[in-house]
């Protein structure tokens, strides 16, 4: 699946893939969906179970405005 139809059926969610190919730039171009999810923490816990696998995790809902800020923290 490419990069961009996840974007596309998963509006607003946070994914989490497998990277299967990459550009030149090292940027993902076809992935594989491990998990989906509105609520970061759920995807936080497919992570756990991915181990070993060359994941990208990102959310595909709009980048904030300028002047906010976003926080993230991961518990490992």
């Amino acid at each position: 699946m490419k990069v961009k139809e996840v974007e596309e059926k998963y509006k607003n969610e946070w994914v989490l893939v497998e990277v299967l190919k990459e550009d030149k730039l090292g940027e993902p171009t076809e992935v594989k969906m491990i998990a989906h999810s509105k609520n970061r923490d759920d995807t936080y816990g497919a992570m756990k179970q991915a181990k070993g696998k060359y994941t990208y995790h990102f959310y595909t809902g709009k980048i904030p405005q300028k002047g906010y800020a976003v926080a993230f923290y991961v518990k490992v």
